[in-house]
């Protein structure tokens, strides 16, 4: 049996590595992207919290934040393409929608 201090480094792991994405890259894609990455490091460890307490209301918990990351990657890949269309870039830097 894997102790839970193994999936609470690698959850921690993951967060880190979605939070330093999402503060140093300028590409909109990748910060959605690094988004995405913290979601699942904090979904892991409602799994593994959920497993060693045998308790379901984590994995039922993972599952209502898995479904709101799908629609947030839904709408939010439709709001990148439209700005994509309008702008001609994915730069953060560039995507000021208050100047034409």
């Amino acid at each position: 049996m894997v102790p839970l201090s193994y999936y609470l480094v690698l959850s921690a792991i993951l967060f880190a590595c979605g939070v330093t994405g999402f503060l140093i890259k300028r590409n909109v894609i990748t910060i959605f992207m690094s988004i995405e990455l913290m979601l699942n490091g904090v979904n892991l460890s409602f799994v593994a919290f959920a497993a060693k307490w045998h308790a379901l209301s984590g994995q039922v918990f993972v599952f209502f934040v898995m479904v709101v990351a799908a629609a947030e990657a839904a709408v939010g890949l439709a709001i990148i393409i439209a700005i994509y269309r309008a702008r001609e870039t994915l730069n953060v830097d560039q995507m000021n929608l208050l100047k034409l």
